[in-house]
């Protein structure tokens, strides 16, 4: 699964990487987390007259699907992910996976390495060359009964590629730059169109780089999150052979 990534790159770098033709200037987000706005991109309407660029829109969402149908979001779960094997039919998202497919840009994605149930390692899983990549994603407006409108979304998912299944066994499908126009285009590929598009990535592809517990919390948003962990090891105490250890001062009243 995917529940924490980052989007660091500048906005002129996601603009040339998405071919959008402008985008409201952002700052860096190392710890981005669900319920809270991320950007997806959208295909347009009709390509901007005299531009070779494709039409593509940026929409703010908020990371949790919430489908149109939905009257009660109280007890409703939050769906950040969605698996991609099962999208197509599962009443939740064939008809976003029809007609509101997406691209999320990051710069890698958080997991984390389990020891039973308790989260034992955190893993920072970016890019092995650096650069940006774009998540597959689906969006889905939603209203409430005072008529209050937002656009909801989530990240498709898939099996981990096999460098990665130490960690976790999915990870967010990546939609490769020469695919994007595939992806967006709702209108004449269907969801058996592109489903080749959602495996894993190739092996190597990305790195996995250990690092601190400070990013289980969404409150830490600065980029030590990041920087990679060391764990420190500490030294027993040399005792001399046939002898017992001299206590501790602690142990000392006189």
């Amino acid at each position: 699964m995917c529940a924490r990534f980052s989007l660091t790159e500048t906005p002129e770098d996601v603009e040339a990487y998405l071919a959008l033709m402008e985008l409201e200037p952002f700052p860096p987000r190392y710890n981005i987390a669900p319920t809270q706005p991320i950007l997806m991109v959208v295909a347009g309407e009709t390509p901007p007259p005299g531009s070779n660029r494709p039409d593509r829109r940026a929409l703010l969402v908020r990371w949790g699907f919430i489908p149109g149908w939905v009257k009660d979001t109280a007890n409703y779960p939050l769906m950040i992910n969605a698996r991609s094997e099962t999208a197509i039919e599962k009443t939740s998202f064939k008809v976003a996976m029809r007609h509101r497919r997406a691209l999320i840009p990051a710069s890698g994605f958080y997991e984390w390495r389990r020891d039973g149930k308790r989260k034992s390692q955190a893993y920072w899983v970016r890019p092995r060359n650096g650069g940006i990549v774009a998540f597959a994603g689906l969006y889905e407006p939603w209203a409430n009964a005072e008529g209050s409108e937002m656009d909801t979304g989530a990240i498709l998912t898939t099996n981990a590629s096999e460098d990665l299944r130490f960690i976790h066994d999915r990870m967010p499908v990546i939609i490769e730059q020469k695919d994007f126009a595939r992806w967006l285009d709702c209108k004449t590929q269907e969801p058996r169109h592109v489903a080749e598009l959602m495996k894993p990535a190739q092996a190597d592809f990305f790195e996995a780089i250990p690092v601190s517990d400070k990013v289980n919390k969404f409150s830490n948003t600065g980029p030590e999150i990041q920087e990679r962990f060391i764990e420190t090891m500490v030294e027993p105490k040399k005792t001399t052979r046939g002898k017992s250890p001299e206590p501790d001062n602690q142990m000392k009243l006189f």
